[in-house]
């Protein structure tokens, strides 16, 4: 019995290595990778921006009480404009030296106020009242992640439709009945915020200060999703 029992679980074996092969070389047949993509210029409308405050004195204590007081009223102005989300940013303080650096001249301090919102027209006169005490240290434009998510959305769908019609024109080509789709991948791509140019900027407060109110542009971002996949042609 035991004779017998080697040479059957070898066969069995056999048996189930051979399947596996089977199996393998089916999955790894007629297989195919397919790309395609879905691209969208979509408006900027939300506005990013950086001001800040640096000062001076030879007392720390009056220097800190007068940024604490700048940026007070900065704050109070924001209450202005509810449609602008203001944030303050840091605040640092350090001591200056003289040439020599070995006697303290004085202290010197910095403070920065963040400003976001879709209101340009809003932003745009807050920063322009701003602007009488805070320089301008930078200003961008982005797509919301509420605008970017709902034409991500979209651009799947578009995507995925590419991709099938690609499947199908390869599988044409290929005189081929059909196919299956062994796997897909959908990314999407990562767009660089808009910078915004001292030329722009001034456009943008004689903007602000026009009664009329004439709308601020922020440029366009585009928005990519890619669709890489494998399909097995039957």
């Amino acid at each position: 019995m035991r004779l017998l029992a080697l040479p059957a679980l070898l066969v069995a074996s056999l048996f189930s290595v051979s399947a596996f092969a089977q199996e393998k070389e089916t999955l790894n047949y007629n297989l195919i990778n397919v790309q395609a993509e879905a691209t969208r210029q979509v408006s900027n409308d939300e506005m990013h921006a950086v001001l800040y405050i640096e000062k001076s004195n030879k007392q720390p204590a009056e220097l800190a009480s007068q940024i604490t007081q700048l940026m007070n009223q900065a704050m109070a102005t924001a209450k202005k404009y509810p449609n602008v989300k203001v944030d303050t940013g840091s605040q640092t303080t350090y001591p200056v030296y003289d040439d020599s650096n070995q006697k303290l001249k004085e202290w010197r301090g910095r403070a920065d106020i963040q400003i976001e919102s879709t209101d340009f027209k809003a932003a745009s006169q807050f920063i322009s009242e701003l602007q009488q005490s805070f320089q301008t240290q930078s200003i961008s434009f982005t797509v919301s992640d509420a605008q970017r998510k709902k034409v991500e959305n979209e651009l799947m769908i578009e995507a995925s439709k590419n991709f099938q019609q690609r499947a199908q024109l390869l599988t044409q080509a290929w005189n081929k009945s059909s196919y299956n789709l062994v796997n897909l991948n959908l990314n999407t791509n990562n767009y660089i915020p808009q910078p915004f140019t001292r030329a722009s900027f001034a456009k943008m407060e004689m903007a602000a200060a026009d009664a009329g109110g004439q709308n601020v542009s922020g440029g366009e971002s585009k928005i990519s999703v890619n669709a890489n996949g494998t399909i097995q042609f039957q």
